[in-house]
């Protein structure tokens, strides 16, 4: 008897704890961006307390951008809700304003640079101006990388690869997508408060 229960116990599978490798890797690259914006904050912080800080006033465009990308991230959700639902046409237009919002994001932005050289504030001297133009710009890299798999579910949903049995693609850039929004209001409330 004790052997049959010996080896009942040896046979029987093992329950693993699974994840799909493509959402495991997503979710690894969002903890390298954290990680990434993290100690950029820690240097700005630093750097902001030893002085020789020049204070500048965030030009209002990126207020304008703030709201672009939260608009983006409200069609990206409808997105996600139709592709639950088979709702083929809506899922193709919510991926469709979700990028074109993006790219808007993304010239809003390149515009509030402009605006801050008008307002003599560089990328090159004083540390103040380096730190917002390396923050707003690794913020757009990745703004970019996410239009990128915004274009990969959109071919996606044209081809009706993309439906209530098949989610994984759509919630990756869904996910990927909102992270990106998030990140931003992180930088745009923390750029307000210590510049």
């Amino acid at each position: 008897m004790e052997n049959v229960r010996q080896y009942k116990l040896e046979r029987e599978p093992q329950e693993t704890l699974a994840m799909d490798p493509k959402k495991f890797i997503l979710w690894l690259f969002l903890v390298t961006i954290i990680m990434l914006f993290a100690s950029q904050s820690s240097a700005y912080l630093v750097r902001r307390a030893e002085g020789n800080w020049l204070e500048f006033e965030m030009p209002q465009i990126f207020w304008y951008s703030t709201v672009v990308l939260i608009m983006s991230s409200v069609a990206m959700q409808w997105a996600y809700f139709s592709a639950k639902k088979d709702q083929f046409q809506q899922l193709k237009i919510a991926i469709s304003i979700t990028f074109v919002l993006g790219l808007i994001f993304l010239y809003m932005q390149f515009q509030g640079w402009k605006e801050l050289v008008a307002m003599n504030v560089y990328f090159v001297g004083n540390p103040s101006g380096s730190f917002f133009y390396v923050f707003t710009g690794l913020h757009g890299f990745h703004i970019i990388t996410g239009l990128i798999v915004l274009v990969f579910a959109l071919f996606s949903a044209f081809k009706l690869n993309v439906h209530s049995k098949n989610l994984r693609r759509i919630q990756i850039s869904a996910t990927y997508w909102h992270f990106l929004d998030i990140l931003w209001l992180y930088l745009f409330v923390f750029l307000l408060t210590f510049n």
